[in-house]
């Protein structure tokens, strides 16, 4: 029985048809998508720029417009110089730095050791997966957590800004569901050739999860940078403060009773000053992503290469 030629042209069109999000928007479509982005990036992009005109206005052009300036017309940089002249502005942007990158390094360390241990056919690795789950259900007390501190005489040091923050449960689970969809093919490969288990991380495995090494780190990052909470709890001393306890005691107690304990001289107006804050703040982090986004592309396309 011979098939028609014209079922057999309707079969390959059927079989050789791109997916779905492949093909090419309608133009009623597109200028949808066209439209619903540029305001979803207008809504995004007109509270960041307030927030820096904020920073450069003089308390002229604050008090004309109510406390919060568009574009300002006379901008000045007197609110990030009175800011970064104070003692404790260098010092809290350093201790964030250091709790952010040294943090994140060890956070990823053990995060990646684990996941990629407990990924492997291992007698440990369910009791760990389970107790690792049982964390995300059951976190541990505000109470015990800072006599345990005490107890280790972390209280005061900087060190207890890093600790408490080194392992995230979900993080790990992202990591190892990504190291255990890595081909097996490519490990026994190696473990055939006489490569031990670190060879095999750092050789094989780790180049192919920069996607997921560099996500997980952007998360650990900002976590660190963004985290006030254990400064409250567990600093006293004004030296080891992060740049998040001087934007919330700007954003607390006002830029006077800020300004006055952290001896910034207030020679711009209160409201420049809380911007000011806000945007040094906001600024490193936004830096880092621009960086990470080129891993990520680079991530992705290596580790969707499957053997």
């Amino acid at each position: 029985m011979t098939v028609p030629s014209a079922t057999i042209e309707r079969k390959l069109r059927r079989d050789s048809k791109r997916p779905v999000w492949k093909e090419k928007a309608s133009p009623g479509l597109q200028t949808f998508k066209t439209l619903f982005l540029g305001l979803f990036a207008i809504a995004i992009i007109i509270p960041i720029l307030v927030v820096v005109s904020t920073s450069l206005a003089d308390d002229e052009q604050l008090v004309e417009a109510g406390g919060y300036v568009l574009w300002p017309t006379h901008p000045s940089l007197a609110a990030y110089k009175a800011l970064l002249t104070g003692p404790l502005m260098f010092r809290a942007l350093g201790v964030s730095l250091f709790v952010t990158v040294v943090g994140t390094l060890i956070a990823l360390f053990v995060t990646i050791t684990m996941a990629y241990a407990t990924s492997r056919k291992v007698l440990f690795g369910r009791p760990v997966i389970i107790g690792v789950l049982f964390t995300l259900l059951f976190a541990p007390g505000l109470i015990p957590s800072f006599l345990m501190l005490r107890q280790l005489g972390l209280l005061d040091s900087v060190w207890s800004l890093i600790l408490p923050g080194v392992f995230a449960a979900f993080n790990f689970v992202v990591m190892r569901a990504f190291f255990m969809n890595i081909p097996r093919e490519l490990i026994e490969s190696a473990e055939m050739d006489g490569a031990s288990d670190w060879q095999i991380l750092w050789k094989i495995v780790l180049p192919l999860s920069k996607a997921v090494v560099a996500v997980v780190g952007l998360f650990y990052a900002v976590g660190f940078w963004n985290s006030f909470f254990n400064a409250l709890l567990y600093i006293n001393d004004q030296n080891l403060w992060p740049v998040q306890i001087i934007l919330r005691n700007y954003v607390i107690q006002g830029s006077q009773v800020a300004a006055d304990q952290l001896g910034v001289g207030v020679s711009a107006p209160p409201q420049s000053l809380k911007m000011a804050v806000v945007v040094i703040a906001l600024v490193p982090i936004c830096l880092l992503y621009p960086f990470l986004q080129r891993h990520f592309t680079k991530g992705v396309i290596t580790g969707a290469v499957k053997g």
